[in-house]
């Protein structure tokens, strides 16, 4: 479990990555619709979607020669979870 926390708080640690996170909440996306608000090489997007797909947080489906990512919520209600012994940690003591 800890190396699925850490692949998952490395990849949310990057703003481009959380803003694809973001988009995607509202449903799948091509690549090209995830990079073009982002001035970044398309190369080095391809990176920052890579790094979430390692990480579990979205997938991709490959319809003829369009890549569309989909985000997988599983990853992010572990996280949730985890947090949530902290979150009444704290509670408790406030």
């Amino acid at each position: 479990m800890t190396n699925q926390m850490d692949a998952f708080f490395a990849a949310l640690s990057d703003p481009t990555r959380r803003a694809v996170i973001e988009r995607l909440v509202a449903g799948p996306a091509p690549v090209g619709e995830l990079h073009a608000p982002h001035d970044i090489a398309l190369p080095t997007f391809l990176k920052h979607i890579k790094v979430l797909e390692s990480a579990g947080l979205i997938r991709r489906e490959i319809r003829w020669r369009t890549h569309y990512c989909h985000l997988d919520p599983a990853p992010l209600a572990s996280a949730y979870e985890w947090l949530g012994f902290y979150a009444r940690f704290w509670n408790e003591r406030l």
